[in-house]
């Protein structure tokens, strides 16, 4: 077995122990489809991750990434209402675009807003399952054209599996509780998690991306949930300038 193949192996056990050490009682999901969405770009060598979930009025909305521009990038195939992560959601199926830049014909309203200021050439939109309809779902982006191989695709689903099982939880589909109130968390934290990005920006002097770096950063290095960080910096600014002190890497 290749250096390459031990280290990626590792990147798998590794990933899936922290996964499923968040997939416990009291977890943040935020926090969990955070880390879920950077060991995708890590495992996947994708340029970005990004995961969206359908509200319960039925509009898709972005509740983790890994950058800014997938951020954008999601947002923008939202306010088009066409694109693969839209397509991958409406029919439950993966949607893979090798080349974006012959997806005009397909989204011409997204092509047209994207023409010009992605740096993606290429997306893999892979659906969160439930019972055979999608909640949502995770995309990777790459920046070069070309497809996934196929183990990289199955891999990419299960990481979206996980997911569902996260926002979910198991236990309480399986009781046939409403699981609508769970999604109604994960899209109220990311709320949450935005403001305090911005106020770390503010007041800090920094891009956003740098911001989202120094509330992760903190949150793990003192052991707290990502979005118990992300209120106290919306509420205490005190509390925000000692969240900027964390170095920049």
């Amino acid at each position: 077995m290749s250096h390459v193949q031990n280290d990626r192996e590792a990147l798998l056990m590794r990933a899936f122990i922290e996964l499923a050490d968040t997939l416990v009682d009291d977890y943040d999901v935020i926090d969990a489809l955070d880390r879920l969405v950077g060991h995708s770009v890590e495992l996947l060598s994708a340029a970005a991750a990004a995961i969206m979930l359908v509200d319960p009025r039925g509009q898709l909305r972005t509740v983790a990434s890994s950058s800014e521009e997938s951020d954008w990038t999601e947002l923008m195939q939202i306010q088009a209402d066409q694109g693969p992560c839209v397509d991958c959601v409406r029919t439950g199926e993966p949607v893979t675009v090798t080349d974006l830049d012959d997806a005009a014909g397909r989204w011409p309203e997204l092509a047209v807003a994207l023409a010009g200021k992605g740096s993606y050439r290429s997306v893999h939109a892979l659906p969160l399952r439930l019972r055979g309809e999608a909640i949502g779902g995770l995309n990777l982006f790459h920046s070069r054209p070309g497809p996934l191989p196929e183990a990289d695709l199955r891999l990419g689903q299960a990481l979206a599996d996980i997911a569902t099982i996260g926002i979910l939880q198991e236990r309480a589909v399986r009781h046939g509780e409403i699981v609508t109130e769970q999604l109604q968390a994960a899209l109220n934290s990311r709320v949450v998690l935005e403001q305090a990005k911005g106020v770390l920006a503010q007041q800090g002097r920094l891009t956003v991306d740098t911001a989202f770096d120094r509330l992760r950063r903190y949150a793990r290095g003192h052991n707290l949930l990502l979005g118990e960080v992300a209120r106290r910096v919306v509420t205490d600014r005190a509390f925000a300038r000692h969240v900027l002190a964390v170095p920049v890497r």
